[in-house]
């Protein structure tokens, strides 16, 4: 079972986590040359270029339109999954990320502008769908158990986790391939940008070798047949009956549930505090400043000091730290919790961006100073990884009973994407205005969620919703 089941999982994290943290990074190191290529064409059309303010408003309009093409895709994804099965969703949003590849790949043979915009909004619509755990296997608080014989000892991976540790890998392979030796050079950021369809035609080409989700056979479509031939590939065993029996009173509960929406939860006073919790931890998990960090790396390296070519390689080294730190936070946090850990990752976040502000402030009395920024940014990167990144999508799940679940995860996706565009579309204006001091606002969101957390929102782990219900009661 942990075998199939996590090979599944990780496929699906491949094509559409991996991708993720690939479009987070990708707009990072071609910064340069892609608004080197709108001034160009921009002065082709209509005989000027375009001043420093119009420049920066495109180029942050490039990286945040990412993150609406996401917000529509996380509104979409339950039709397309209800619709279509897991496979079936993952599958035809590969087949967008085909088409964004190709417009960005061939954007600057054809001097437009508009086709960079348009993947990178299409591509955010594929992340929106299949990133944050829609269309793949579920990480309500799943967990994968691998049990020796007769000792019942084994380790504890928590499938969820898995797709956090993806999103680092997707930004670490887009920070190594951004490096000069690679695809960093000016004449190949459209092929830089137009990689996504490496890992999409993957994902598609070996879909097909792995069964559709049981329950969705059997709770969603009534395949008894569908889903008892799904369980003996994963379980590798053909007595699945009773697998079978559970699905089916599953199926013959969730029946009787009436799903609430959107609305309903918001007024609903019995969980105003659960929902309360979800907006609070997902829209400071990206209000902490880490999208700033991914999409403008180079450029706040930049202005700490750092040498220009040295720049690449010190984003590489970062990006390496990024997924030591997701695979710890991956298995420490069914040992740990997930209270503890969120805490001390936006503290640490906290800390590390008024470090940010303090070592800018001093690096020209002090030129060592410019690696304590360096030193900051990874401290806000790991930070991140060990807890904020994976932890509120497990919390949302166990806070919320499964009339009120979907609902809840409408809330706080919708939240993710707006705050992420929010955050990567004015983050180079308040940089341009605050100077060092932007980086207090992050230190001042990440404290107060770190607050929040520590005075209002229990520990979630080995805890039932009625238990979990009872303690905000």
């Amino acid at each position: 079972l942990t075998f199939h089941l996590l090979s599944v999982t990780l496929l699906a994290s491949f094509g559409s986590s991996m991708l993720y943290g690939y479009n987070l990074a990708v707009v990072n190191s071609p910064a340069e040359h892609i608004k080197a290529f709108y001034n160009a064409t921009w002065s082709q059309r209509y005989g000027h270029g375009l001043a420093p303010g119009p420049l920066t408003l495109l180029y942050a309009l490039t990286v945040s339109i990412f993150a609406l093409g996401g917000l529509l895709g996380s509104l979409l994804v339950g039709v397309l999954v209800e619709q279509y099965g897991r496979n079936g969703a993952l599958s035809r949003s590969a087949l967008l990320v085909l088409l964004a590849g190709g417009f960005m790949g061939f954007s600057r043979e054809l001097g437009s502008p508009e086709l960079v915009i348009v993947g990178r909004a299409i591509t955010g619509l594929h992340s929106g769908g299949c990133c944050l755990g829609a269309a793949q296997p579920p990480p309500h608080g799943s967990v994968l158990y691998s049990h020796s014989q007769g000792d019942g000892e084994g380790f504890i991976f928590p499938t969820g986790s898995v797709e956090g540790i993806f999103i680092c890998l997707g930004v670490f392979s887009a920070q190594v391939l951004g490096l000069p030796e690679l695809l960093g050079k000016d004449r190949f950021w459209p092929l830089f940008l137009s990689m996504v369809v490496v890992p999409a035609s993957l994902q598609l080409l070996l879909l097909h070798c792995f069964p559709e989700s049981p329950r969705y056979l059997l709770i969603e479509r009534n395949d008894v047949c569908g889903a008892t031939k799904a369980l003996h590939r994963f379980l590798g065993t053909p007595d699945v009956q009773d697998v079978i029996e559970e699905m089916k009173e599953e199926q013959r509960s969730l029946s009787s549930v009436e799903m609430v929406s959107v609305w309903q939860l918001l007024r609903d006073r019995s969980v105003r505090w659960q929902t309360l919790s979800v907006v609070v931890v997902n829209a400071g998990m990206q209000l902490s400043g880490i999208d700033a960090i991914w999409f403008y790396t180079n450029t706040i390296f930049e202005n700490a000091g750092i040498p220009v070519p040295q720049i690449p390689y010190t984003t590489m080294g970062t990006g390496a730290i990024e997924v030591v730190a997701g695979l710890i936070g991956c298995f420490t946090i069914e040992r740990v919790g997930r209270r503890p850990l969120i805490i001390t990752g936006f503290c640490a976040m906290g800390v590390c961006s008024a470090g940010i502000t303090v070592s800018l402030l001093l690096q020209a009395a002090l030129p060592w100073m410019r690696y304590v920024s360096v030193a900051c940014v990874v401290g806000i990167i790991a930070g991140f990884c060990m807890g904020p990144a994976g932890v509120p999508f497990l919390m949302t799940a166990e806070l919320f009973m499964q009339s009120h679940r979907p609902a809840a995860y409408i809330v706080g996706g919708s939240l993710n994407w707006l705050c992420n565009f929010t955050i990567g579309f004015i983050f180079p204006f308040l940089q341009m205005s605050a100077g060092a001091f932007c980086y207090l606002v992050f230190c001042g969101v990440c404290v107060l969620v770190a607050l929040y957390v520590y005075l209002i929102i229990p520990e979630t782990k080995n805890k039932t919703f009625m238990e979990i219900s009872h303690i905000f009661a």
